[in-house]
């Protein structure tokens, strides 16, 4: 059964920093393109950061560029998204997904039809 099973997430002041991490069982993540998401309360689900996991590849929406880091261990078959400079806006519920099919620099991203989710990271960011 594949299951991906997230930790970390929390509360933390503007400017702060906070990282999630997704373990994957039931399947190799070293195949896979996995990524995160985030839905905010009242707004629709849109794409952070996804990592290919086969050569590394990461691609990240425009609106965490340069304070989000997403980055794999093979190994221990787990992604984490680093996330550096939190703003108020970052405020959500993180999920962590596989396969991402499609993934723009917009926040469009899209999970193949039999994918799987991990359970949601709450984050919360805020003075």
């Amino acid at each position: 059964q594949v299951q991906l099973v997230e930790s970390g997430g929390g509360s933390v002041q503007p400017g702060g920093s906070l990282r999630l991490s997704c373990a994957a069982t039931g399947f190799t993540s070293d195949r896979y393109v996995i990524g995160w998401l985030r839905q905010a309360p009242g707004k629709g689900r849109e794409g952070v950061a996804c990592i290919d996991a086969r050569d590394g590849s990461t691609f990240y929406a425009d609106s965490v560029k340069g304070r989000f880091t997403i980055s794999r261990d093979n190994a221990k078959n787990t992604v984490y998204l680093q996330m550096n400079n939190l703003k108020p806006e970052d405020t959500a519920l993180y999920y962590c997904a596989a396969p991402i099919q499609e993934f723009s620099n917009s926040g469009k991203a899209t999970v193949g039809p039999t994918g799987s989710w991990g359970q949601g990271s709450q984050v919360t960011v805020s003075s």
